[in-house]
């Protein structure tokens, strides 16, 4: 079956789920075509997301006038199809500018539509509910396969009612949460007749890449993984380590990533006098954040706002524990057996946590670890998990 992805900007260092997911498909039989708005290949160091680079289709590329040609080709075909389109565009637009930017939906849809009857596409299926999701609704109406999507959070929980998050999910011919959380979102503004179209199917895993993990070495190493942006609330894990390191100090962060919020952070680290305690490393290719899981000993996760975090799964995978805030879809797949959950924006609480964990037995961490293994195996399998979305995909089309 010939399907097409769609995602906003891809392949992105944050994106590899992305990647799983769609090789999981293809292992299944699918044939994928990748449509993305556009690329972020300076920001590629991995070397598989520069092959993905190579394998996706990028709309912008076309350019304005190829993208508005393209549009007026598709008006003068199917011209009320096309005031259909600009109809949907205008609604979901709101305010007059983002009305504008919704027109130009209309032209990259027309380009979509275009490219998929071209190509054969028989589902089109977007990861976000915000622009690659809307691109995939105007498409449809525009003439191209039908189309589904997967919404993640925080971003589309952020601003459901301006990104018509409860309109897309009725349009849509099914529409996927990645957790039991995300999907009560969905809930919360789709109409109730659309609910048994809401599904949960979740990020996944590749067992593969896991391999029977070697115990940790003895220590108190902790490791954070992600954007330095303000939804993951690395300020406060640094508040929360000079808390803890008072009374354990041979606590050691690694912390993996980079983002806007780097000069505050390291600002923190200076004013703390956290030097000796906090590495910090940039963005690293996959291989070598799953190296920096392996020599940790715990990850930390002091989010504000998530879906249900790729890293948690990872360092699960990796036999880990782990210590998180209690939100969103994370309590589903951490709990006490696993790791400590703590209440978000909470430095206090989240160094007692960093310190119960300096505390605990190497043999309690290492069964924590195993625990978090085999939860994380039986939950989070990309390939299970991809077969689910496969069955929703063929089940679509009748």
């Amino acid at each position: 079956m010939k399907i097409a992805y769609l995602v906003n900007t891809y392949p992105r260092p944050s994106h590899t789920f992305i990647r799983r997911e769609i090789r999981a498909l293809e292992r299944q039989g699918f044939d994928i075509h990748r449509f993305a708005m556009r690329s972020d290949r300076r920001n590629l160091s991995d070397p598989d997301d520069k092959a993905e680079d190579q394998r996706t289709e990028h709309v912008l590329e076309q350019g304005e006038a190829g993208l508005f040609l393209g549009a007026l080709a598709c008006a003068l075909r199917h011209p009320l199809r096309i005031v259909q389109a600009i109809g949907v565009a205008w609604r979901q637009g709101g305010r007059a500018r983002l009305r504008l930017k919704h027109l130009v939906y209309v032209a990259e849809a027309a380009y979509i539509a275009r490219r998929c009857r071209a190509l054969g596409v028989q589902h089109l299926h977007a990861h976000f509910g915000t622009n690659s999701a809307t691109v995939a609704d105007l498409q449809h109406i525009l003439g191209g396969p039908r189309w589904s999507f997967t919404t993640h959070g925080p971003e589309e929980f952020d601003a459901p009612v301006a990104l018509s998050l409860g309109e897309k999910a009725a349009a849509a011919s099914f529409t996927v949460a990645v957790s039991s959380f995300g999907r009560s979102q969905l809930c919360r503004w789709a109409p109730v007749d659309v609910w048994p179209r809401l599904k949960v199917v979740h990020c996944g895993i590749e067992p593969e890449r896991f391999p029977e993990p070697e115990p940790a070495e003895p220590g108190k190493r902790l490791v954070a993984i992600g954007r330095f942006s303000e939804q993951k609330g690395f300020p406060i894990l640094i508040e929360a380590l000079a808390i803890a390191a008072r009374k354990e100090p041979d606590l050691r962060l690694t912390l993996v990533g980079d983002g806007e919020l780097r000069g505050e952070i390291e600002a923190l680290i200076e004013r703390y006098t956290l030097r000796r305690h906090v590495t910090l490393t940039g963005w690293l290719p996959e291989e070598q954040v799953l190296a920096e899981l392996a020599a940790a000993n715990a990850l930390v996760l002091p989010s504000f706002a998530e879906g249900l975090p790729m890293v948690v799964m990872e360092a699960m995978a990796a036999g880990r524990p782990v210590i998180a805030t209690s939100i969103a879809g994370i309590p589903e797949l951490v709990t006490p057996s696993v790791g400590w959950l703590v209440p978000a924006g909470d430095a206090a609480t989240l160094a007692e946590a960093m310190e119960t964990f300096a505390r605990t037995p190497d043999d309690t961490r290492a069964a924590m670890g195993q625990a978090a293994r085999k939860r994380v195996m039986e939950r989070h399998d990309v390939n299970h998990e991809a077969a689910r979305l496969g069955e929703l995909i063929r089940a679509a089309q009748g």
